[in-house]
């Protein structure tokens, strides 16, 4: 049984929803952390819906925020219960995606996923192993876990846009390169760009980047 995300929303510009991105949040933060991006983004995607779902868990290592899954070096976890969170977590995803796709009447090519940290660890379990391959995603300072998966069971392959700033002290920056190189290796067309200076979060040229791929990538 998958549970029911909360979800904040930023409807489009033009009154027509032709599009949607829908934003990942990172572990202890929330919905509300991301979907403030919409405002830079929306005057260049005017027919684009953006939604922000919560995580569905309370966060361990910190009581004001969500989770998509436990981490165990965070807050004393098990790797046993944290698989079983990202299980839990990915059905509720998937859940959430058809959803959204159903309720707005638009075919997988025209949904992007934005993902930070924890949010783009989960894009990047879920979306290659959806049955129909979404526009694109993009992975700010995030991390490919289990990689050694990815090729045997990924099934569509979306353009895939990983951005990381070179001084993040959360999750290193080493892993945008380690994930780029799974990716390529599995057949995913990947881009990546360095925030140079930045540490765990989101630059504003990380932010252009991202904008210029989301547009590359969603119809007009």
């Amino acid at each position: 049984m998958t549970r029911k995300l909360q979800t904040g929303r930023k409807e489009p510009r033009s009154g027509k929803t032709g599009s949607v991105v829908v934003f990942l949040h990172g572990y202890g933060a929330d919905g509300a952390d991301l979907l403030g991006l919409a405002d830079p983004l929306a005057p260049h995607l005017p027919d684009t819906l953006f939604l922000a779902p919560d995580a569905p868990e309370p966060c361990a290592g910190n009581p004001f925020g969500r989770q998509w899954f436990p981490i165990p070096w965070l807050d004393g976890s098990s790797e046993a219960e944290a698989a079983a969170g990202m299980a839990q977590a990915s059905a509720d995803l998937n859940a959430f995606l058809d959803d959204v796709l159903a309720e707005n009447a638009i075919a997988p090519g025209h949904l992007a996923v934005v993902g930070f940290s924890q949010g783009t660890m989960m894009a990047l379990q879920v979306i290659p192993r959806r049955a129909v391959p979404i526009a694109c995603l993009v992975g700010f300072s995030g991390r490919l876990l289990m990689p050694e998966r990815l090729a045997a069971e990924a099934i569509s392959k979306p353009p895939v846009l990983l951005v990381h700033g070179d001084e993040d002290p959360m999750v290193p920056f080493a892993d945008m390169g380690l994930a780029g190189d799974v990716l390529v290796s599995a057949g995913f067309e990947t881009y990546a760009h360095v925030m140079k200076g930045t540490g765990h979060g989101i630059a504003p040229d990380g932010l252009s980047v991202a904008l210029a791929f989301l547009k590359e990538n969603l119809p007009a």
